[in-house]
């Protein structure tokens, strides 16, 4: 058996490999749904020889696409790949059966895969077959790529990014509910992108009924045909109008409901819903944590809430919020307009809900500002 796995023994050249590696599994951002982003290189003699990504789910995996480039060329090659080689049969067969059959002498993975049927036994079964292995390099990036797949296979739950747009003093919207538009074409091109690489996109009812929302992603480019988010509507006593224009769009809409109306709930089905029954909380809403467990079980990664001031605050109370995306326009929209977040029982100084500011960057005449919730 050959086992190594000392971080610190990586050369020049296994960095430059991962990090290439990394670049390809980027390009499936908008398209592997409920599987993760990977990539993957093969090296022999110093020269690449092989390369591919996992595109979608239900298609070969990254190491399956560079061992076909590679053809003969894989015998003898290291293996650079950004997520442990699978070794179960799922809708497609193990890596590590493929890995053995062309002669990889030699593999480097960014990090192990979290998924329980995996967690370190594709590497312990090549180490055993008498491949060197070793993870570690890179495996932060790796994971912040992946970051949905990794927290769904800890908690099931989805990652949860809140989108957010402001004037210069945090109001969302006139004091009429008046909200068009607050950021430029840029900022608004942006959060296109945010949808696209979300597999679900989350809001409530009442902000359908202000805003009547398409919530699809438009104008992304991608290398094929982008399939559109699930559109989730927590909705407790099924009063979405079946007229919405979401319910006219292609792709899934579901309701997450927690009481039921059989009336209402046939008009919704008969208008292309998916009706989701979620436990009621003490105030007979759709129970938070619940929900996003359920939105988990559907196997959604990433999930964007784009939803009013109230909602995003309460999932913000709740600690079921990873990050902020924050859109901030130059100009004043006045005291009386209406807030960014609904955030109550805050009165002192000691109670103010900390963040951490990852990344601020100008688009257009507009900034975005990227905040990581702190946890407990």
């Amino acid at each position: 058996m050959r086992r190594h796995d000392d971080v610190t023994d990586f050369t020049a050249a296994d960095q430059h490999y991962m990090a290439h590696a990394l670049q390809l599994a980027e390009r499936g951002l908008f398209s592997t749904g409920s599987n993760p982003r990977v990539g993957c290189v093969i090296v022999r003699d110093g020269r690449l020889v092989g390369a591919g990504w996992h595109r979608q789910a239900g298609e070969p995996h990254a190491e399956i696409n560079a061992l076909a480039a590679a053809g003969q060329a894989a015998r003898g090659a290291t293996l650079y790949v950004t997520l442990e080689p699978c070794c179960h049969h799922g809708r497609t067969p193990p890596c590590t059966a493929a890995l053995l059959s062309a002669g990889i002498t030699r593999v480097v993975a960014a990090c192990k895969d979290p998924n329980p049927r995996v967690a370190g036994q594709g590497l312990e079964q090549l180490a055993a077959a008498g491949i060197t292995t070793h993870h570690g390099l890179m495996a932060e990036q790796a994971q912040t790529l992946n970051s949905g797949f990794f927290k769904r296979m800890h908690t099931g739950l989805p990652y949860v990014r809140c989108k957010l747009a402001m004037s210069l003093d945090g109001r969302t919207a006139m004091a009429s509910g008046e909200s068009r538009w607050i950021t430029a074409a840029a900022a608004r091109s942006d959060v296109h992108r945010l949808r696209a690489r979300s597999d679900g996109l989350l809001t409530g009812r009442g902000t359908v009924l202000i805003d009547d929302p398409q919530l699809t992603a438009r104008d992304v480019d991608t290398p094929w045909d982008l399939v559109q988010p699930c559109r989730l509507v927590l909705d407790s006593r099924l009063r979405l109008p079946k007229q919405a224009r979401m319910l006219q769009e292609p792709g899934k809409v579901a309701v997450l409901y927690a009481h039921y109306d059989r009336r209402r709930a046939q008009d919704l089905t008969a208008a292309g819903a998916e009706l989701w029954p979620i436990e009621p909380d003490s105030g007979g809403r759709v129970e938070l944590h619940q929900a996003l467990t359920a939105i988990g079980n559907a196997g959604i990664n990433e999930l964007l809430v784009e939803a009013g001031p109230t909602l995003s605050g309460a999932l913000l109370q709740a600690g079921l919020l990873d990050e902020l995306v924050v859109y901030i326009a130059p100009h004043l929209m006045g005291h009386e307009a209406r807030p960014l977040l609904r955030l109550p029982g805050l009165a002192r100084m000691a109670e103010r809900i900390p963040i951490t500011i990852t990344d601020m960057r100008a688009l257009g005449p507009d900034l975005r500002l990227t905040a990581r919730l702190e946890k407990g």
